[in-house]
């Protein structure tokens, strides 16, 4: 079965009683980008016309920076939503343990791609650390992500208002640097390090599922064949321990922005 571009698969609560995810197919990978990057702008402006600031968690991969990539040209375009990039919040959902200056980080490529051409406040960037930061260990530089989160966090609260949450998904359904049936899977923390990825670099400072699903919308962007039954048994009610990419879930909207090619094993949508 395949689903058409531009269809949009929604039913109004899951079996938790949450809103059950919004899914939205695009024909290809760069339509995809162009119209999550065209959704972002529009969902950050009107988070600042609610409470003046406005935050984000980004994600890494080809089709995360390359959302990046169309945001910072649309900043450019007399698109009718502005930004006002002083004031947004830029968080990351995981990030590789390595070097500052590694091609490999996300925040260098967040940087490259989009930060850096949009005049994102540098005290608004909030970069997990890198390796040669000075910590001891990755499970120290977790603990330091995770008490700077707290710090900007309302009373009683481990972390602060996410308006939109960005997240990829592996092949085999990890999602941030949440791995199947890996300790990070049933790790209540809101930030951790984890070690032993199957996926190199294996060293890495994830956001947990008690912090990822706090942010009022979640939004996991997949593209290609090789993603689809991932997405498939995901979006089929798939425990997190073995897709972790089921597992998560914003308050107020799940999204899934999807190419055709990672929608391909979805039921027909009815109609």
């Amino acid at each position: 079965m395949t689903t058409s571009p531009g269809d949009r698969i929604a039913a109004e609560l899951d079996e938790a009683g949450r809103p059950a995810p919004d899914v939205v197919v695009q024909p290809d990978a760069d339509t995809l980008a162009r119209a999550v990057a065209e959704a972002l702008v529009a969902r950050l402006a009107a988070a600042q016309a609610v409470h003046g600031t406005a935050s984000v968690v980004l994600t890494g991969g080809g089709v995360g920076i390359a959302v990046l990539e169309h945001v910072a040209g649309l900043a450019a375009e007399p698109v009718r939503e502005v930004v006002d990039w002083s004031a947004v919040e830029v968080w990351w959902g995981d990030e590789r343990y390595v070097p500052a200056a590694s091609d490999e980080r996300n925040e260098k490529q967040a940087r490259d791609a989009l930060l850096a051409r949009v005049g994102v406040t540098d005290a608004r960037v909030h970069a997990m650390p890198a390796s040669d930061a000075g910590f001891g260990s990755p499970e120290e530089a977790a603990e330091d992500y995770a008490a700077e989160l707290a710090e900007l966090a309302a009373d009683g609260e481990e972390v602060p208002r996410f308006d939109v949450l960005l997240l990829g998904m592996g092949p085999e359904g990890h999602t941030a640097s949440i791995f199947p049936d890996s300790p990070a899977a049933t790790d209540v923390r809101p930030v951790f390090a984890v070690r032993d990825c199957p996926k190199p670099p294996p060293t890495r400072i994830s956001l947990g599922f008690s912090a990822i699903n706090t942010a009022e919308e979640v939004w996991v962007i997949a593209a290609g064949e090789g993603k689809a039954e991932a997405v498939a048994r995901a979006l089929g009610g798939a425990d997190a321990v073995d897709i972790p990419a089921a597992g998560v879930h914003g308050r107020r909207a799940t999204r899934w922005l999807l190419d055709a090619a990672a929608a391909s094993k979805l039921p027909a949508p009815p109609g």
